[in-house]
C-alpha cells in the first residue's frame, strides 16, 4: 500500500516539526521552501528553549515535549543542544516578590526550579551583575540551541532519515485541496498540505487571516563576538523585565505593582515592548534582545533608541568580558490573540499552521505532535503525492 504523502509549505522551525512529525508516522514528506534556505524567524532569534515561560498546564507539557524532541535531535542528528538551564535575576525588591510568589506555587504547577540567593546565583553564573543582586529564580528545564546552524542542519537529518524531500527556491503561490501551484509554472498533486510560512503565511490565504485578529510582531536583537578564553554565561539569564513578559507569572498576585513601577519609572521600556535577556551559543557569542512593536508601529528601519535602551538595562543586569557587537538584526513573526499558534482549515486537507509568537523554538515540535496525533486518530489519507506539471 503507497505512503500517504503530505506536503509542507515552509522549512522554518515549525515547519520542519511537521515535516518530523508526519515521517516518524509513515507518511511520504516533501518540504517546500521559497529560499535556499529559511531564513524568516526561525534563524532570527535566541536559540532559548524555554519551557518555564509558558503557563502552567497543556502550554507547558506541550514546551516540554518540545524539549524532549530537541534532546533526541542532539543524540540523533549532531544538532548542537546545551542543557543550560536557566536564571531569573532579581535587582528590586518587587522582582524577587514575584519569584517568591512563583516559586511557592511552582511544584504544584508542574514547574521544577528553586530560589537562589544573590551568593547561589553567582556560583552558577559569572555574568550576573552583583550589584544589589538579591538572588534569582533557577530552571534546569531550559535549552539553548544555535538557530542557524539547527535550521540548516535539520533538513539535511530529516532526508538522510527520513527521506523527505526538499524544493528549496520554490516560491508556492497557489494552494487548494489536493494542489499546489509554485511561480515557476510546476504543481503537485498531494493529500495533505500544512502551510507554514510564518509571517509571510499571508500570501496564499489572506482573507482568512485577516479575520484571526493576528498580530505581526518585530523585535531587535544583537550578537556580540565570542567571549575570550572560553568564558561562558552560564544559564540563559533573563531580568527581571521579563516577568511582565512570559505568561507563567501572570498567576502572581504581586506581578501588576512590578508592571506599575516599570510603567512610571521607565514607559520608554513599555513604548518598545523591552525585556531584556541573554544567551550564548556554541561559538561563544551571546546573544542580547529584545524589544516588541507590533503592526502599524513596524517600520523597515531598525530604531537606534531601541538598542540603546536594551543595552542601558542590559549592563544593569549582566557583565560579559566583551560588549563588542558583531551583527544587529530584527525579526518579524505572528502572534495569535489567545492561542499559542494558529491552526486553520481554509479548504479540506489544507491546513494553516503559524502565529507561535515568537516562542517556535520552544513549541513547534510538541506542537506538531500534539496536532499529527489528533490527525492520525481522525483523518483518512489516500495516496495521491507527485509532481504533476513541471
Amino acid at each position: 500500500m503507497s505512503q500517504p504523502h503530505v506536503a509542507i509549505v515552509g522549512a522554518g522551525i515549525v515547519g520542519l516539526a511537521h515535516a518530523w512529525s508526519a515521517a516518524k508516522r509513515g507518511h511520504a514528506v516533501t518540504v517546500f521552501e521559497r529560499s535556499r534556505i529559511a531564513s524568516g524567524a526561525s534563524i532570527r532569534n535566541f536559540g532559548m528553549v524555554w519551557p518555564i515561560g509558558q503557563p502552567a498546564g497543556e502550554r507547558h507539557q506541550t514546551a516540554l515535549r518540545s524539549r524532549s524532541a530537541w534532546m533526541e535531535l542532539a543524540r540523533e542528528a549532531d544538532v548542537w543542544v546545551n542543557r543550560c538551564g536557566s536564571i531569573h535575576l532579581a535587582h528590586r525588591d518587587d522582582e524577587w516578590a514575584v519569584l517568591e510568589e512563583f516559586a511557592a506555587a511552582a511544584a504544584s504547577l508542574g514547574y521544577d526550579c528553586q530560589l537562589l540567593d544573590a551568593a547561589a546565583v553567582l556560583q552558577r553564573t559569572p555574568a550576573a551583575n552583583p550589584d544589589r543582586l538579591i538572588g534569582g529564580l533557577y530552571s534546569d528545564a531550559e535549552l539553548c540551541v544555535n538557530p542557524r546552524l539547527a535550521i540548516a542542519g535539520i533538513p539535511r537529518w530529516l532526508s538522510e532519515r527520513f527521506g523527505v524531500k526538499f524544493e528549496f527556491n520554490t516560491t508556492i503561490v497557489g494552494a487548494e485541496s489536493g494542489l499546489l501551484r509554485a511561480s515557476d509554472g510546476r504543481s503537485w498533486s498531494a493529500d495533505w498540505t500544512v502551510i507554514c510560512g510564518g509571517a509571510d503565511i499571508e500570501t496564499l490565504f489572506p482573507e482568512r487571516l485577516a479575520t484571526c485578529g493576528l498580530k505581526l510582531c518585530k523585535l531587535q536583537m544583537l550578537r556580540t563576538v565570542s567571549q575570550p578564553a572560553g568564558w561562558r554565561i552560564g544559564p540563559h539569564l533573563a531580568s527581571g523585565l521579563t516577568l511582565r513578559h512570559y505568561q507563567n507569572f501572570s498567576i502572581c498576585k504581586s506581578l501588576p505593582e512590578l508592571r506599575q513601577r516599570i510603567a512610571d519609572e521607565t514607559p520608554e521600556l513599555d513604548q518598545f515592548g523591552i525585556h531584556v535577556m541573554a544567551s550564548q551559543n556554541d561559538q561563544g557569542e551571546v546573544v542580547l534582545g529584545d524589544s516588541h512593536e507590533y503592526d502599524g508601529e513596524i517600520s523597515p528601519f531598525d530604531k537606534s533608541l531601541i538598542e540603546e535602551l536594551m543595552l542601558r538595562e542590559l549592563l544593569q543586569v549582566i557583565r560579559l568580558p566583551d560588549w563588542t557587537i558583531r551583527e544587529r538584526w530584527n525579526g518579524c513573526y505572528l502572534k495569535h490573540p489567545v492561542e499559542c499558534n494558529l491552526l486553520e482549515s481554509p479548504l479540506p486537507r489544507v491546513f494553516l499552521c503559524t502565529a507561535t509568537g515568537g516562542a517556535g523554538m520552544t513549541m513547534s515540535f510538541g506542537l506538531a505532535e500534539r496536532i499529527w496525533d489528533e490527525w492520525d486518530r481522525t483523518a483518512e489519507l489516500k495516496p495521491n503525492f507527485q509532481e504533476v506539471m513541471r
